[in-house]
Formats: structure tokens, sequence, C-alpha cells
């Protein structure tokens, strides 16, 4: 349900957005630098919001007149940078930042998002509880599952993410507990479900959306997997979307959960054998065949 009258700007953006049908799939970044590497300006509201295209006079003037400024980026993140004498969105409308998604606190969604969405929307219960959103970014997967939930809490140690999350609940006239947690450090009482989809790859820029730290990005998967079985109620559910690098045959991610998930009833599974293979180009990677994207089915004792 859209909300009415919505009072954050990021959230009045995406109503007018929405009412002038307004639709995008986000693509990698690797699609988006070769879409983008073929020039031009912004001509429609995909163009500004979806791609980031340079504009030179804003196409979507009534939908944006509330985040879009030729004075650029104010403190809190104006929607709109200047380029020259071009201008360029500054971020996606209620959604995450704007191509190319560079900075240490950028948020993104993408094709990642798409497939943590249809993992959880499968895997989660009918009825829930106690919800949390570990690492909510724009805060997706627990707005998804909301309907189903009898309290959600999004949580992110990202303050860029949690305004985009607010901005979200907003307008999807959803309520949730919005709250800065370094995992589940600020996460209320106990929970019957904890979902997640952490960054994992190991990422030279160490971009919070993007670099999971630890052995080739396994670090905050494991962390999240230790710290859920401990806050989760007995019998409560834990739904891990991530990423793993294999190195000669081997999930390294699995290999180092094997300890931890020793007497817990789980599920572990591939659920895409090959994604982000330009990444094996870089440093990091020169040992590795693939990285594979996986989900973690776990129940507490």
């Amino acid at each position: 349900m859209l909300a009415s009258g919505a009072v954050d700007p990021l959230a009045r953006l995406g109503q007018a957005l929405a009412e002038a049908g307004y639709a995008f799939v986000t693509p990698t970044p690797e699609t988006h630098r070769r879409v983008l590497a073929r020039g031009g300006e912004a001509r429609t509201l995909r163009d500004v919001f979806g791609w980031s295209r340079p504009f030179a006079a804003a196409p979507c003037r009534s939908a944006c007149s509330t985040c879009c400024k030729r004075r650029g980026r104010s403190k809190r993140g104006a929607a709109a940078a200047e380029q020259g004498a071009l201008l360029v969105s500054g971020s996606a409308p209620a959604r995450h930042s704007a191509y190319p998604t560079t900075a240490a606190d950028a948020v993104f969604l993408g094709p990642d998002t798409y497939r943590f969405a249809s993992f959880v929307q499968s895997r989660a219960p009918p009825r829930i509880g106690a919800l949390a959103d570990v690492g909510c970014g724009t805060g997706a997967g627990g707005l998804l599952l909301a309907s189903r939930a009898g309290s959600v809490q999004l949580l992110d140690v990202n303050r860029s993410a949690l305004r985009f999350a607010r901005a979200n609940c907003e307008l999807n006239g959803i309520h949730a507990v919005v709250e800065e947690s370094d995992v589940l450090s600020g996460a209320a009482g106990a929970l019957d479900l904890i979902i997640a989809n952490p960054p994992y790859l190991a990422d030279p820029l160490r971009r919070a959306y993007r670099d999971g730290g630890g052995d080739l990005g396994t670090g905050l998967s494991l962390r999240i997997a230790r710290e859920a079985l401990e806050r989760l109620r007995p019998g409560g559910r834990l739904l891990l979307y991530t990423g793993t690098a294999v190195v000669e045959g081997e999930d390294l991610l699995r290999q180092r959960l094997a300890p931890l998930l020793q007497g817990v009833p789980h599920e572990y599974f591939e659920l895409d054998p090959d994604v982000f293979g330009e990444e094996l180009e870089n440093p990091p990677y020169t040992a590795a065949d693939r990285i594979a994207v996986v989900g973690l089915d776990a129940w507490r004792p």
C-alpha cells in the first residue's frame, strides 16, 4: 500500500515517481558500466533515477522537485550533483545510492536483492513472530515479509542504509523499528526469524554494502550465523543469503561454517554457481575458481 502524504523527502520522491509509472530493474555494476559507456544524456525518468545518466534539464521536473537542486549534494545527500554543466541524480528513488556506488557508505539494491527476496519469500514460514533483517540495506527483505510478522526490526550499521529503509517503510505504509546495529547488537528481545543478505566480497574499497571481511569476504556471514543462532528462540530460524569463493573446488564458507553448524538442523545449498566473474581478475581472487551464491536455512535446536 502506498503511503499518502509522505513526509520524508525520499519517500515523497518515490511516491511521485510511482504515480508517474516509474519502474526500473537495477542491473549489476558491471552491466551498468557497460550501458553508460554507450554515452548519451538522460531523457526519461529511468535515465535519471535508474541509469544515473547526466541531464541538462530535468525531464522529471515535477517528480523530483523535492530533492533535485542545482546547488549540489547536502550533508544528508541531495538528489542531484553537478557535473560541469550537467546534473546527475544522487540517489535512486527511496531505493539505493546512485551509480557508481563507490562511497564507503553506499547503499545498493540489485540482482542479489531480487534473489534474496525470492529466497526468503519461499523459505520463510507463513506466520512469523519477531522478525529481524540484519544488514537490512534498503529494507527490502524485512518489508517483503512484514505482512507475515508480528514485529519487524530493520538493522544496519550503515546510517545511509537506515535512511533508505525508513523512507521505504513510509513509502509502503509499513511499521518497522529501524535501528543502527552492528549485526544484532541493537536488536531487541528474542527473535523467531532472522534474515540476512550480507556483503560477501573482498572489496579493496571496503564499501559497507560489498566487503564481507575475513577470508575472501566470508567474515561477516560467519559472524551473522554465530550471533543469530545465539539470539533465536528455541525453534527459531535463520535464513542467510550470501556468497562464497570456491577455491580448487572447495567452498570456503561451507568449510568455515561446519564447526558452527554441528548439531544444528540446517540446509545449505548453491543458489547460483557463478556470479561477479569480473572479480576473479582482482588480486584477492587469484586462486579462486568462481564465486557462488549460497543459502543457509538453519533452525536453533
